[in-house]
């Protein structure tokens, strides 16, 4: 069975590697101008970044998210 996962290009990938390298440096900035510390951030940064370069990457995943169940009790 063929497992389905998320494909990076090297572009994207290569992107994502200087944001990171920014982010240890000290130079990697949000959106609002403050400094990023925070590693999830500086890919979030970096892969946006690949999008806009027109790097194949994956959508964003919004409400993919499975609906809770409730379990019904047996009496």
């Amino acid at each position: 069975m063929a497992t389905s996962r998320k494909r990076y290009s090297k572009k994207a990938s290569d992107t994502v590697e200087s944001a990171m390298r920014r982010r240890k440096r000290g130079t990697l900035r949000s959106g609002s101008g403050g400094k990023v510390t925070s590693r999830k951030q500086a890919i979030a940064i970096g892969l946006s970044e690949a999008r806009e370069k027109g790097a194949k990457v994956p959508r964003k995943a919004t409400g993919t998210r499975k609906k809770k169940t409730t379990s019904t009790r047996k009496k």
